[in-house]
């Protein structure tokens, strides 16, 4: 009786980070380029009550075993595209396709990937430099910064990422190629908040997309949406809700066995 009381409890404390995951998608369904997560499940380790013994067409042909219940494994990061929303500014970009702008923390000396294209133009002196809300630079594919001179005006930043700006004179200057980064391993990036993703070793290092191994295509004055589905998230809410609701009935049956075998004598 007491294996049906732990693994029944199993259930509910998997349930409850499940729950945990599904609110915290639905808490972001507004996040500029969020990727939806879900919690991956494994079952435990069984008891081998019989063994089967099968042996020249005699015996059982079948195992007797019992599980101790469940446990969450790990968290799976969904990074499909979400949907493009127009805000007609200039320092804005999405990204159309898999991969990742870099950014770069000067404070850290790190640089960390994002999906999340609302860039802002710092003011420096006579210079403007693009970068994230939090200030750290978006890096070129020469691992450069984007620095706009004393007079550039017009911003434009093509599918392919190159950006130019219009000089005092008139004249179109070439200013560097926003880079695009691509993983081997794109789920063993750790999320460190900010829409910010840091590379492990179980994401590999970063590879730059260039040349034909670009196919990812920019897009200026848009910003990528999160890719969370409420209705989707919604469903397995409740999923998850009526998981909980019968193992916690699973450990109330449990317990009123216990009890009506305690109370055989009486």
């Amino acid at each position: 009786m007491m294996r049906g009381l732990w693994s029944a409890a199993s259930g509910m404390k998997a349930q409850q980070l499940n729950i945990d995951n599904i609110s915290n998608n639905l808490a972001n369904v507004n996040t500029t380029g969020y990727k939806k997560m879900r919690v991956e499940f494994k079952d435990l380790l069984y008891e081998n009550i019989k063994q089967s013994n099968l042996s020249e067409g005699e015996g059982s042909p079948v195992n007797l075993q019992v599980g101790h219940g469940v446990m969450y494994s790990a968290t799976s990061r969904n990074f499909e595209n979400g949907s493009f929303e127009s805000t007609n500014n200039p320092t804005d970009l999405a990204l159309d396709g898999g991969g990742f702008f870099g950014v770069y923390n000067p404070a850290t000396d790190e640089t960390f990937y994002t999906r999340d294209g609302s860039f802002k133009l710092s003011v420096d002196g006579d210079t403007r430099k693009l970068v994230t809300s939090e200030g750290y630079s978006v890096l070129t594919d020469d691992g450069d910064e984007i620095v706009l001179e004393d007079g550039h005006t017009d911003l434009t930043v093509d599918e392919f990422g190159r950006v130019t700006a219009k000089t005092a004179d008139g004249e179109i200057e070439e200013i560097g190629t926003v880079a695009v980064y691509e993983f081997l391993n794109p789920a063993g990036l750790e999320a460190i908040g900010s829409n910010l993703y840091k590379s492990t070793n179980a994401s590999g290092e970063e590879l730059l997309l260039e040349g034909e191994e670009r196919k990812t295509k920019m897009r200026q004055g848009y910003l990528e949406a999160s890719n969370v589905q409420i209705v989707e998230e919604m469903i397995k809410l409740i999923t998850a809700q009526r998981a909980y609701d019968i193992n916690s009935k699973a450990i109330q049956t449990a317990d009123e066995m216990m009890q009506t075998a305690n109370n055989v004598k009486r």
